[in-house]
């Protein structure tokens, strides 16, 4: 493992804990990726392609099973875990 690929590593980590941390204050309201972005400031991109950065976030801590999407609000919210789930 390379040093520039631990330090990218470690940067997802803290990006992905951020995102965590949010939502979790949020309450049962959850958020949109806007108001994620933009609360963590890294909503900001290329042109007309702001909210990449939290966008691709959410979709990687949705396909560890962390959070999930309204489809129809587009309201994301941490996804509560049961034993039954396991």
């Amino acid at each position: 493992m390379t040093e520039a690929y631990a330090a990218a590593q470690n940067a997802m980590a803290l990006l992905k804990t951020a995102v965590h941390n949010l939502l979790s204050h949020g309450g049962n309201e959850g958020l949109t990726n806007a108001q994620i972005g933009r609360s963590l400031g890294i909503y900001a991109g290329h042109v007309r392609h702001e909210g990449h950065i939290s966008r691709t976030i959410l979709a990687i801590m949705e396909a560890e099973g962390v959070v999930y999407q309204d489809a129809t609000t587009k309201i994301w919210y941490i996804k509560s875990h049961s034993i039954t789930e396991v």
